[in-house]
């Protein structure tokens, strides 16, 4: 969330400067007998404050220029109603202010007891109920349907390439993704040969995985072999050229979202003197809006050929089987919730859940670990509370167990948790697990021997997470990131357009969960609406600004004919 500053700014701090008409003679007169006649002594080095505001109620009250005192009103009444709630602010020293706003609705996480509350009910309601949202979570009805159809006209380079384009790709599983997609896109573009991407070691994800212990190599190679020219290394007369060092090849520094015409004028003449060129690191380096041929190469990279490498595939077949067995009363469906409640992702989110002095210490330490004073800059302000009335906390396991139930999931359903390791897992995940206690995750769908050849390697870790989202009936994304943008793109891709994915609104959320007398079939009906909500836009098309790995309609699927209405027989 993903230099990002998450922070609004709520400080009142800006000023308003009415400008005010020349004065007329008449004013000017009128101040002139009032001054020389009063009898009372006023000086001639009047400051240029007093002189201001005297000058500007002379305006108003004279002229009647009511309206000019608006903005001044609408300050005044912000500051008043602000500080009828009052701020905490704590120096934490070096410039930097951590302010609490105190009362607001839906700053402060009340959720826990909201939940005590309404525990009782939620089991009288659902206990032994037959009924499940899992079975109808997508009401069935007639829908425009879409189908893959991936069209390109680039043809692979073969002897005519124009060099080698060789990136380095960083970030987690699903960054590297959007990187080696988008090469992808950039070596056809070029008419150039792509070597296999390399993966830098992340400072954040710390996996030293290369290419092919994450992705098939030789499938994607193949994959691609009509479109797109790919090789493992270099060959070795380039290599030579350059000492057999790759870091000696010209680094392209290439700005954010680069256009096509840009690499064509920038980027080509360079690959065609140089006969390769390296781009470290290739991060959201090129354009959403490209030719529909070159968008045909990211469909083709993205949904057909990156393919998990074997192990990994054949691992994350067993556990969606197993899910699938486990969830025999529901029809072999089950739920997947991505849970980032992660140390590092509640750190940087700047929220906190249980304000004690202990958490408060071990979030700042680890924002020092993981962004090195980024949080400690002078003037930094971080607001807990503005953070979580607009939506950007995570949400804890609780509120997303609270949610599914109020959606009508009941006990009976089976919740698979794609996640790292959540932060005080003992005291977070109890609620959880208590609202749906066939809960599975990767730590007790797999056993510890086949899981051990994946342990310290998140990358591949949360290529299991993403398989078994996968296939799963329903989907929920908690706090968004590459790891459910790519995911619900892909279930659209696979189940005819409908990502199938519940994307919380967590600003109504929190307002929901600051409220501990709030009835439970207020709440339950509340949580319905937004479950047909997201049901109604399951279905979207991608806007000029957005990418296809979350939208792949229309560049990546052609809409099937509409089914033709049912007649009665005669």
């Amino acid at each position: 969330m993903h230099g990002l500053s998450r922070l609004g700014n709520g400080s009142t701090n800006g000023r308003v400067s009415v400008a005010s008409p020349p004065s007329s003679p008449r004013i000017r007169h009128s101040r002139g007998k009032t001054l020389a006649g009063g009898g009372g002594y006023r000086s001639e080095k009047q400051g240029i404050g007093e002189r201001l505001v005297f000058l500007l109620f002379s305006t108003v009250f004279r002229r009647k220029g009511v309206l000019l005192l608006a903005p001044l009103l609408y300050i005044a009444g912000m500051l008043l109603f602000m500080g009828s709630f009052g701020f905490t602010v704590l120096d934490l020293g070096h410039g930097v202010e951590i302010v609490y706003r105190r009362g607001p609705p839906g700053s402060v996480y009340r959720s826990p007891k909201v939940f005590k509350r309404l525990w009782p009910l939620m089991e009288a309601d659902y206990n032994g109920s037959s009924h499940n949202s899992l079975m109808v979570a997508w009401k069935p009805r007639v829908r425009s349907l879409w189908k893959p159809c991936i069209s390109t006209n680039v043809t692979a380079a073969g002897s005519s390439s124009n060099g080698y384009f060789i990136i380095e790709a960083n970030g987690g599983l699903n960054q590297q993704r959007l990187s080696i997609c988008d090469a992808v896109a950039v070596a056809g573009l070029l008419n150039a040969t792509l070597v296999i991407p390399i993966f830098h070691l992340n400072s954040v994800w710390r996996d030293s995985s290369k290419f092919g212990d994450i992705f098939d190599e030789d499938f994607f190679i193949y994959a691609l072999s009509k479109n797109v020219n790919v090789v493992k290394e270099l060959p070795k007369d380039m290599l030579e050229r350059y000492n057999y060092n790759i870091s000696s090849i010209v680094n392209l520094r290439l700005k954010a979202w680069s256009s096509p015409a840009y690499y064509l004028h920038k980027v080509l003449p360079q690959l065609l003197r140089l006969g390769a060129v390296r781009v470290a690191p290739f991060s959201n380096r090129l354009a959403h809006a490209v030719p529909a041929n070159i968008q045909g190469l990211r469909c083709l990279a993205n949904f057909e050929a990156l393919r998990f490498a074997e192990p990994i595939r054949l691992l994350a077949e067993k556990m969606v089987n197993r899910m699938v067995t486990k969830s025999v009363q529901s029809g072999g469906k089950y739920v997947s919730v991505h849970l980032r409640f992660e140390m590092d992702m509640v750190a940087f989110s700047c929220c906190e859940y249980d304000f004690g002095e202990a958490e408060k210490l071990e979030m700042d330490m680890a924002r020092e670990r993981g962004w090195k004073g980024k949080f400690r800059k002078r003037g930094r302000v971080i607001r807990p509370g503005a953070n979580r009335i607009d939506g950007k906390c995570p949400l804890s396991p609780l509120e997303v167990g609270m949610m599914l139930r109020g959606m009508g999931f009941n006990n009976s359903t089976l919740v698979y948790v794609a996640a790292g390791n959540i932060y005080k897992a003992d005291k977070y995940m109890a609620p959880l697990r208590q609202m749906f206690p066939l809960l599975q995750t990767k730590d007790t769908l797999a056993t510890p021997e086949e899981l051990a050849p994946f342990k310290g390697h998140s990358s591949r870790l949360a290529a299991l997470d993403y398989t078994v989202c996968l296939h799963s009936e329903v989907f929920v994304s908690t706090q968004g990131g590459n790891f459910p943008h790519f995911l619900i793109g892909h279930r659209r891709y696979l189940y005819k357009g409908h990502a199938e994915t519940i994307k919380p609104d967590k600003r109504k959320l929190v307002q929901l969960f600051d409220k501990p007398s709030i009835r439970w079939d207020y709440f339950k009906k509340q949580m319905q609406d937004m479950l047909r909500h997201n049901d109604a836009k399951g279905v979207e098309l991608r806007k000029p600004a957005a990418s296809l790995y979350t939208f792949p309609m229309p560049d990546c699927m052609c809409k099937e004919p509409d089914p033709e209405p049912e007649t009665d027989p005669v």
